[in-house]
C-alpha cells in the first residue's frame, strides 16, 4: 500500500508574495507586470546617445574640446544608473496582514461599531492620528487587510499598498513611493540635463559643418542627426516640464497623489502636517534623508508543505484490504500503517481509542488468544500509535 508523506521545501518569501509584480535574480529585481513602457524608455536612451557619439562626439572632440564626449558618457551613465535604480527597487511595498492578523483587525472594528441593523450602511473604517498637532486619518485597505500608513496608498496597477505613494510610473516600469523616490528624481533631473545638452550640441555641431559644406550637404552626412534633434526636441519639453513639477512637490514636502487629490489645499482649512515651512529643509528631508529597508524581506527563507507518496511491497493481507475497502464512514487524516495481523474489521481509525477486549486491554508479551501467542506475529508497530495521536 501507499502512505502519504509530508516533506517540507524550502523556498524564498518573494515566491509567494500577492500583488502584480514581477521578480528577477532571485528575488533581487522587483519591478511591475506592465514594463512595455520601460523598454520604450530604455530604446530612446540608449538609442539617442549611441546617435550622440557615433555622429557629433568624434566632429566636436576634434573641433572643438574633448571634454564634450567625456561628460556626455559620465551623464548618461548617472542616467542609466538613477534608471534601473529606480525600476529595479522596492517602491515601500507594505506586507498584508497575516489570516489571524486580519481577523483581529476585523473582530476591533465589529466591537468598535457595534451591532448594524440590516438594511443600514456600516460607517467608514478609519483611524485617526495626531501628526504634528494635525488630524490625519488612516483608511482601511479592503484588499491588504490592513489599515494604511499615512501617506500610503494601494496602487491599482501593482495590487499593493505603498508607503509614502507618490505615483505609478509606466516610463520606469514601477512604483515610485518612500523607497526609491529620490532616486526617480535624480533620474528626471539628469536626463533634462543630458537632453539639453545633447539638442544644444546637436546644433552646435549643424551650424559648425554647414560653414564648411553646406547645410544640406551637412544633412546628407550626419543623418543621425535629424533623428536626435527631433527626439530631443519633443523629449525636451516633457521631462523639463515634469521635474520642474517634482521640484515644486519636493519644496513642499508633497507627493503627487496629495496634489491632485487636494490633500493639503487651502479649501479643506487643512495644512501640511509633513512640511516644514522651509524650501531647504523639504529638499533635504525628501533628497537627503536616510535610505529605509525595505519590510518585504523578499529574499527571506520558508518552508512549504508538499506531500509525496512512498509505496510498500504488496503483501497477501494488503491485497485483502484492497479487496474488502473500509466503510464510507471511517474518516481518517493521518496515514495508517496497520497491523498485518489484524483482521479489517478490527483495523484501528485515527483517533479512536483502542477496543477493549472482555473489558480489558492485552498487554504486550502476554497474549490473550492463540492467535496472539504465535511467535511469527509481532504486536502493531508504534507508528500506529503515534499516527494516530
Amino acid at each position: 500500500m501507499s502512505a502519504v508523506m509530508i516533506s517540507r521545501k524550502v523556498t524564498r518569501k518573494w515566491e509567494k508574495l500577492p500583488g502584480k509584480n514581477t521578480f528577477c535574480c532571485d528575488g533581487r529585481v522587483m519591478m511591475a507586470r506592465q514594463k512595455g513602457v520601460f523598454y520604450l524608455t530604455l530604446f530612446l536612451i540608449v538609442g539617442t546617445c549611441a546617435l550622440f557619439f557615433a555622429f557629433e562626439c568624434p566632429y566636436l572632440a576634434v573641433r572643438l574640446s574633448a571634454a564634450i564626449p567625456v561628460f556626455a558618457i559620465v551623464l548618461f551613465l548617472f542616467v542609466m544608473a538613477m534608471l534601473l535604480r529606480t525600476s529595479f527597487s522596492d517602491p515601500g511595498v507594505l506586507p498584508r496582514a497575516l489570516p489571524e492578523e486580519a481577523n483581529f483587525i476585523e473582530m476591533e472594528i465589529e466591537a468598535a461599531n457595534g451591532s448594524i441593523q440590516a438594511g443600514q450602511r456600516p460607517p467608514p473604517r478609519i483611524r485617526n492620528v495626531q501628526i504634528n498637532n494635525q488630524i490625519v486619518k488612516l483608511k482601511y485597505c479592503y484588499t491588504c487587510k490592513i489599515f494604511r500608513p499615512p501617506r500610503a496608498s494601494h496602487c491599482s496597477i501593482c495590487d499593493n499598498c505603498v508607503d509614502r505613494f507618490d505615483h505609478h510610473c509606466p516610463w520606469v516600469g514601477n512604483c515610485v513611493g518612500k523607497r526609491n523616490y529620490r532616486y526617480f528624481y535624480l533620474f528626471t533631473l539628469s536626463l533634462s540635463l543630458l537632453t539639453i545638452y545633447i539638442f544644444t550640441f546637436d546644433i552646435v555641431h549643424v551650424a559648425l559643418r554647414s560653414m564648411d559644406s553646406g547645410f544640406l550637404n551637412t544633412l546628407k552626412e550626419t543623418p543621425g542627426t535629424v533623428i536626435e534633434v527631433l527626439v530631443c526636441f519633443f523629449t525636451l519639453w516633457s521631462v523639463v516640464g515634469l521635474t520642474g513639477f517634482h521640484t515644486y512637490l519636493i519644496s513642499l514636502n508633497q507627493t503627487t497623489n496629495e496634489d491632485i487629490k487636494g490633500s493639503w489645499s487651502g479649501k479643506n482649512r487643512i495644512q501640511n502636517p509633513y512640511s516644514h515651512k522651509n524650501i531647504i529643509k523639504n529638499c533635504c528631508e525628501v533628497l537627503c534623508g536616510p535610505t529605509y529597508p525595505s519590510v518585504l524581506d523578499r529574499r527571506g527563507l520558508m518552508s512549504v508543505e508538499a506531500p509525496s507518496s512512498t509505496s510498500s511491497p504488496p503483501t497477501p493481507d494488503n491485497a485483502a484490504t484492497k479487496s474488502n475497502p473500509a466503510t464510507p464512514n471511517t474518516k481518517t487524516t493521518a496515514p495508517l500503517i496497520p497491523n498485518e495481523h489484524t483482521p479489517d474489521e478490527a483495523k484501528p481509525g485515527i483517533g479512536t481509542p483502542p477496543q477493549k477486549t472482555n473489558g480489558s486491554i492485552p498487554k504486550e508479551g502476554k497474549p490473550s488468544s492463540p492467535r496472539d501467542a504465535s511467535p511469527k506475529r509481532s504486536p502493531a508497530p508504534i507508528v500506529v500509535k503515534e499516527s494516530a495521536h
